[in-house]
Order: structure tokens, then sequence, then C-alpha cells
């Protein structure tokens, strides 16, 4: 899932959310700033860093992140080819070349860095910023793949038929430079122009292409080849039976009366581009897979509850889940446009639960296979902003050259699914703690209004099946699109009328109670 946050627009009004946001930090005792050993270390192996041999600099790659990103881990580049495609007689293929940002060249194995990352595990977002995985003169300069910089990086090259199917994988470190530093709305934007690369779309954010760029033309080329190679591997992950979560971005404004959430859709583009990783990450998981040694991302399928629960959900929200259709295409059909499709869409989150490291080594997991995914897959494209990933590129380049994997790696094994499932449990709490905030936000000013909604589910009970003393339902609003608890027992998929009772921005407790 891509990492997205809440952004708010600070204003004298809005003080009190403003606050409680920005407590966040401290009340789930996130790291503040590095020590000086660890940016001691992070200075010499700057200093001291050297380019790989290969050079793949004329290759023209292309970035593609959210506005203002500085810590930059991929970057693309797509030409056609002329390969067997899986039709018979036909021809043609692509083949994508994928830089992921060097980190391993910058964290000396057992160092001071090494363990400090270890501890933090990934970047974790708040919604008055991020605290980094990484200090940033590395992940933000020496590591990251910014414009008309020339960086080390372990570039995929992974050749796929004219279906987009995966036909062959090598992944190696080489030299890279980037032309062009796109947000999403620009690359869109080049995309739905007919590949006319406009003033201010590309270069380093002030309009200009980076030095020695004269050509404006392989940036469009990739970009209509992206759409070309999303689309393809879109439809793959339905025939797989795959799912993609592209949760759109929530804003808060107060407009002078009342707190109101905005919502941004995601782009094509970003789920194209989602599709590269996917790919990738999937490319990773084959090849460790194959050498027996690695670690994979893995996922059961949802249960039953969390299903029957989310039926509920989209009944109440008047967009029913058809019994036949399958939550990969549920999910596709939603119009994150309309609040409460949007609202919908985050809410399958809960179809996505029970998601794990697996390492192995010798020998294969029983359970390989993320159910989302529909494929066995690995996380291996965001090193500087996730600590498994710096793994997964620094084994899967050697398996790719045939050499043996780095005894550091292999050693880490074992160590990163609880440092890993720690930091996604604490990074979950931080997000659900912001939503909550805004929610209560949401509703401050209408306590004691009435509302329509329906019954997601039941309190939940002790170990002898009993409700707890004070019993609390969850119910889904139609409008606005928010789900919070109401007072008492309540039959799941009954549709209630309910009376807000309390909205606290300081506390995150929304209640209400049947009217």
């Amino acid at each position: 899932m891509p990492y997205s946050h809440i952004d708010v627009h600070t204003s004298a009004a809005q003080q009190q959310l403003a606050q409680a946001l920005a407590a966040l930090k401290s009340e789930f005792k996130l790291p503040g700033q590095f020590e000086q050993d660890v940016l001691a270390e992070v200075a010499a192996s700057i200093a001291s860093h050297r380019l790989p041999d290969l050079d793949l600099t004329a290759r023209p790659f292309l970035t593609i992140d959210p506005p203002g990103s500085m810590d930059l881990d991929q970057a693309l580049f797509l030409e056609k080819t002329h390969q067997p495609g899986s039709q018979p007689g036909a021809v043609g293929g692509y083949l994508v070349h994928y830089a992921i940002a060097d980190v391993p060249s910058f964290v000396p194995p057992g160092g001071a860095l090494d363990a400090e990352t270890r501890l933090r595990a990934q970047t974790v977002y708040t919604p008055d910023g991020r605290v980094p995985l990484h200090p940033a003169d590395m992940s933000e300069g020496a590591a990251s793949l910014l414009p008309d910089r020339v960086r080390s990086a372990f570039v995929w090259e992974i050749a796929l038929n004219d279906a987009g199917e995966a036909v062959s994988t090598t992944v190696r470190r080489a030299a890279v430079r980037s032309v062009a530093r796109l947000d999403y709305e620009q690359a869109q934007a080049i995309v739905d122009g007919g590949g006319r690369v406009l003033a201010g779309t590309t270069g380093d954010g002030d309009g200009r292409l980076p030095t020695g760029t004269n050509d404006d033309g392989a940036v469009a080329r990739t970009l209509a080849l992206l759409k070309e190679i999303g689309l393809k591997r879109i439809a793959l992950e339905h025939q797989r039976g795959g799912a993609s979560l592209n949760v759109p971005k929530q804003e808060v404004e107060f407009d002078g009366g009342q707190y109101r959430l905005v919502f941004r859709p995601a782009l094509p583009i970003e789920d194209w581009n989602a599709q590269i990783s996917l790919l990738t990450g999937m490319a990773a998981a084959a090849l460790m897979l194959l050498a027996k040694v690695g670690i994979l991302r893995t996922m059961p399928e949802p249960d039953h509850g969390s299903v029957d629960r989310y039926r509920r959900q989209t009944i109440a929200l008047n967009k029913p889940w058809p019994a036949e259709m399958p939550y990969g295409d549920y999910l596709r059909s939603l119009d994150t446009a309309d609040p409460k499709q949007l609202s919908l869409m985050h809410a399958a989150t809960s179809l996505f639960r029970g998601a794990g490291y697996t390492p192995f080594d010798g020998t294969t997991p029983e359970r390989s296979v993320q159910a989302a995914v529909a494929a066995p897959y690995t996380h291996t494209t965001a090193p500087l902003r996730r600590l498994v990933d710096r793994f997964v590129l620094a084994i899967c380049a050697a398996l790719s050259a045939g050499e043996s994997v780095p005894q550091w790696a292999r050693d880490a094994l074992p160590q990163l699914p609880a440092i890993m499932m720690a930091s996604d449990q604490q990074a979950a709490k931080v997000d659900r703690a912001a939503i909550d905030t805004v929610e209560a936000a949401l509703l401050s000013t209408h306590i004691g209004n009435e509302f329509d909604a329906v019954v997601i589910s039941g309190p939940k009970t002790n170990g002898n099946g009993n409700a707890p003393p004070s019993p609390r339902s969850t119910i889904q609003l139609k409008d606005p699109a928010v789900s919070a608890y109401c007072e008492g027992v309540l039959e799941p998929g009954t549709n209630i009328r309910v009376r807000l009772l309390q909205a606290d921005i300081a506390v995150r407790a929304v209640l209400f109670r049947q009217v």
C-alpha cells in the first residue's frame, strides 16, 4: 500500500485540531533527531562513496512522486522490444528498467546507522510531517534519485511479452541519472496531453529540463508506455484474482463554521505506477524462491467475518458488493470522487489484514502468496523508507549475478519479521489516531444532530461470549461517511437513526445513541 497521510490546512480556527495531531509524535514515542554517531557515520559513508563501474547514465530515467518529495526511491525508463509475444504469431514486448536507490552501499553492516534503522524500521508519516528512516543528507541527498544527479542504484531489467507478462529478470548495481522529476498530476497531464511536455512539468522544479537533456520525447514515451504496460498489468491482476487498494488522500478544511473532509481521488497514473512496483516485487520474490533464500510479504485471504461486515457497509452506502464479483473487481468499480464510495475504499482495509513477513533459508516456505497480489511478492522498491527492502535488494542482486548472498543480509532474515511487524503496528496506530482525530473534528459542530446510519457490528465480547457492562456497537453514518461507536447492543445490518452525543477532538472520541 502507498504511504498516504492526512494534510491539515492550519488556521487559527483549526488550532485545537492541529495541536491534537501534532501531539501524536510524543504520544506514540516516535524517535526524534538522529544521534551524532549516526550522523557522523552517514557523513563518512557519503564522503567515501564510490559509484558502480556499470554506467547506465545514458538511459533517460524519470521519477514520479508526490509533490515536494525529496526521498526518491525509484526511477523509471520503459521501452518497447521485439520479443515473442504471448499470442501465436504475435511479436513485440517491453523492457522495464527500474532503478531503486542503492541504500545498502551507504549503510555499513553492524554500524550505528544499521542499528538505528533497525529501531526505526520505516518512515512514519504524521499529519504535520514525517519521522524518517534515514538522515536527510542521505535519504534526500546522496542516495536519492534526484534529477540531473549521477546516483548509484540497483537497476531491475524485467522483460515483458506483449501481454505484459514477465519473461526474464536481472538486477545489478549501476550508475544512473534521472532526467525529470514529476509529481503525479504533472505526469498525468503529460499523458492526457498526448505526450506534450509542458514548461514547469519536468526537471528540478523550476521549469527547466536538467542540463544535457535536449529532447523531452523520452519522458513522453516512457509515460505513454507506463499507461500501456500499467493497463496490461491491471488486466493480469484481474486474471490472477488480485486487488489493489489505492486509498486517496484526505485533507481537512475549516470553512469558518465547521470542519469538513476534502478528498483527492487517486489519478490513473498512480495505479499504473504502482503496477511497476508490484511487478518488481513479484520478480524479486520469484528470484528468492528459486534460490530458496530470502523474505516474502505474505497475507492470507480475508476471513468470512471481515467479508460479511464489509458487505454490510457496501449495502449501507448504496454500493452493494455483488456476491459473484471478486473483491478486486469491486474495489476497481468504486468511484472515489464520491465520498461514500471513498469511505468504502478506506473500509476495505479490513479485507487486507494478517499480512506478515516470511523468511526462508534452504527451503521454500509453506505459505508464499500475498492474497491481495494473488502471487508471491516481496518489498524491494522503497529502501529509503522501509528497512526490509535494503536486505531484499542485496539478496536479489547477488542471486541475479550468481554470487553468494551477503552474510549480513542472510543473518538478518530471522530478525526482520518481528522488527517490521512492530513498526507496521506502530505506524497503523498513528494513522488510526490521526483518522479518529479528524473524524471527531468533522463532527465537532454537530453535537445533538441526528443522522441515518447502519449497524456494522455488535459489541466485542469477552472470553465467555458476553458483552461488556457498557456495550457499544459500530455504526456507519450514511452522510458524512464516518464509522463510529453507538451505545447499546445493536443488530448488524440494521438501519437506524442516531443522535451525536460526543465528538471530542482532544481524546479522539465520537459517540452516538440510537434515537
